[in-house]
Order: C-alpha cells, then structure tokens, then sequence
C-alpha cells in the first residue's frame, strides 16, 4: 500500500469516528447541570426526610419534562456546603439551589426573618395563602432582588424538645439554654426568661446530648430526622397549637435562573408549584409521626393549649413583632401585610 492511499484510509477513519461521536458531543453541550445543596438529612425509603424526598422528586421531573436538557445534582447532609453559607452562596450565584430554612439569612436580609415569626403563622393553609397575598407578592421581590427566586412554597410546624419537663407555657423556658432557629425566635425566648443560643437543626443532638441546650425547638421534620428523642426526655409537639411555623422554600439563584432557557424556567415553576401539596402532606404527617417516634423512646409527649398559646403570643407582641416593625426596613408595612392573611 503507498503512503497516499493509507493517509486517505486514517482521513476517513477519523471523520468517520468525530462523525458518530458527534450526536453525543452536542447532547452533552445542550444539558445543563445544576446542584442542589441541603442540610437535611439524605432520605431512604417513604419514612425519610420529606424535604430530601422534595429536592428528588424534583430532579427527577425536572430532568424527565426536559427531555435531559436539564440536570440537578442532589448533595443532602451539608455534603456540598455548610448549612449557613447557602442563604449566601444563593445570592452571589455560587450554589444553584437550595431547599433552606429561609429565616436563616435574616443577617444578610433582616425582612426574611418575618418568615419565621412567632405565630404569625399559624396554620399550613394560612401560610400558603401568604402566596398570592400581598406579603407573598412582596417577599418574593425581595428575595428576587437579592439574588434568588421561589420555586416551592414549604411550610413547617414545629415544637419543643427538652431534656427535662417539657416546655408548653413561657413559665418552663425560664432560666434554660434553647435553641430557637433565628433572631424573632430568640426574642421570644429570651422575653420568655430563656437564653436563646443561635445554631442550624443539624447540630442540635450534639448540643443537647453536651447539655450545651436545655432544649430546643425546630421543625417536627428536624425533630424526627435528627433523631433528637435520643436525647431528649419530653417533646411538646405540633399537633394542635404552635407558635414556630417556619418557611423552608425550594429556591433557585437568580444567576442559574438566568442562565435556563425559557422552556426550562417554565418547567422548574411549574414542577415547583406541582410540590407544594407533596410538601405539606409531608409536614401534616411529620406532626402525627413525631408522637409516635418519641412516645417509642420512652419520652413524654404533650400539645400546646389555647392558654399556652395565648401566653406566647402575648411575649411575641411585646419582642419580636416590636423589634421587626421598629428595626426592619419597612418592618410594619411587611407585619401588616402579613396579619392580613388569614
């Protein structure tokens, strides 16, 4: 064989072999592949951690409706990042999603810890009601303008973990170290003659089981999935009245919100708002189940009354409501706005 014959042979073998890879380089160029970034928990089975379930479920429908073009790794666990810094890292664009306690970024966005205000919310529905109200409508320009957009409305009640009696009226907080999950709730304590101590869910076991908390209080999600009866000796939970309702919104950056093409920003809102009864099913059953899981563990389980609550609500006036109005731009405007809607 002569030289030119065989260079001819090699030509065709190349183009040949760019020509079969082509299909797979342009799919591969046209996916786009988000991370999704949470401090839950990873799920496994149908008991596991709804909010992990909500960010699969999504992945997948997402991936599903976009024929591929449209990726979402999941990192539950903090695995990606510590809890803390994705309200941040949301905003600068360097985590594309998150499923996140929202109060936690009231350092950053002092108007997001009206998300988290002591029974201001004080049913599911009322709270997903704050969707299309004013407050809703609000909100979420504020979060728009501070990088990152709502996909999926979640709402959480919550209760009471103590490693002693438990905790029902502001007389048992007085004189115990509790966690309460942000700066409203801090206020509430600390009017309540607690010391309120500032930390994610995910590392309240280690504080209580150091006698670092008195107790704690947080999601009934976070109270089962982080195994918190282990630890605990009583829990006041969420069945009937509860002054901590706590919006954990799926959200998005605005710099990966940007970067989707309209058939894929159309797919995420509609797959998010799809989740919304999924998420508030998984919150209503983890108020039942969080009964049953510390009752299995030996602890004492007890509800809130109307007096209790009325109590409560009577200290959130006087701390949290008056430093949200008084020191958060706009603070009363957003109150009204929000005991509105009921």
């Amino acid at each position: 064989m002569t030289k030119k014959p065989f260079r001819a042979l090699v030509s065709a073998l190349i183009s040949a072999t760019f020509v079969a890879m082509a299909p797979a380089a342009v799919h591969a160029a046209d996916t786009t592949t988000l991370k999704l970034s949470h401090q839950f928990p990873a799920s496994n089975g149908p008991d596991g951690d709804f909010r992990d379930q909500l960010a699969r479920k999504f992945a997948a429908e997402v991936e599903q409706k976009t024929g591929g073009s449209l990726k979402i790794e999941i990192y539950p666990g903090s695995s990606l990042m510590k809890t803390k810094s994705q309200f941040s890292a949301l905003r600068k664009g360097t985590l594309d999603l998150s499923v996140l306690p929202l109060a936690y970024g009231g350092g950053e966005v002092p108007e997001v810890t009206i998300t988290l205000m002591p029974a201001l919310v004080q049913s599911y529905e009322q709270g997903l009601r704050w969707k299309t109200a004013p407050i809703g409508v609000e909100l979420e320009k504020i979060l728009e303008e501070k990088g990152m957009k709502i996909l999926t409305w979640v709402w959480q009640a919550g209760g009471i973990a103590s490693r002693g009696e438990p905790v029902t009226k502001p007389a048992d907080m007085k004189g115990l170290k509790v966690r309460g999950g942000d700066r409203s709730m801090d206020l509430l304590i600390n009017g309540a003659g607690g010391a309120a101590t500032n930390l994610p869910s995910s590392e309240i076991y280690s504080a209580m089981s150091t006698g670092v908390l008195d107790a704690a209080l947080t999601s009934s999600t976070s109270l089962i999935s982080y195994r918190l009866n282990e630890v605990a000796k009583s829990v006041t939970t969420a069945r009937g009245k509860t002054f901590w309702f706590m919006f954990e919104p799926l959200l998005i950056s605005m710099e990966a919100w940007n970067r989707l093409t309209p058939e894929q920003q159309k797919v995420v809102t509609e797959v998010g708002a799809s989740l919304e009864p999924f998420a508030m099913e998984g919150a209503k059953r983890d108020d039942e189940r969080l009964a049953e899981v510390y009752a299995a563990s030996g602890d004492k389980v007890v509800d809130m009354d109307d007096a209790a609550f009325a109590e409560w609500v009577a200290i959130a006036k006087e701390t949290a409501y008056k430093h949200f109005a008084e020191n958060v731009k706009n603070g009363q405007a957003l109150m009204d706005m929000a005991q509105s809607v009921k």
